[in-house]
């Protein structure tokens, strides 16, 4: 196993022990700080093993955060939905 994907598996884990200590401020930092070291990490394996790889470590990353994506994805309809700034 390459360097990149024994760093994503340890991104992986790291990612379900936050999600697994009670927070009362719904665990946003972590979630920003994960996200952060994910996304040089995605290109890492993608460089590393191919693109292919590369969206199979995508995916299990959009699975762990989905919350963040969710919430990309509405900003993102109710900006479209706008139309054309004025």
């Amino acid at each position: 196993m390459t360097l990149s994907l024994t760093l994503a598996c340890f991104w992986a884990v790291l990612a379900n022990v936050i999600a697994m200590f009670p927070s009362r401020r719904h665990h946003w930092p972590a979630a920003y700080v994960l996200i952060a070291l994910g996304v040089p990490l995605l290109g890492f394996v993608t460089y590393e093993n191919g693109p292919w790889i590369g969206l199979v470590v995508f995916a299990a990353g959009v699975s762990i955060l989905r919350w963040p994506v969710v919430y990309l994805g509405r900003w993102i309809r109710r900006t479209l939905a706008r139309g054309p700034a004025e």
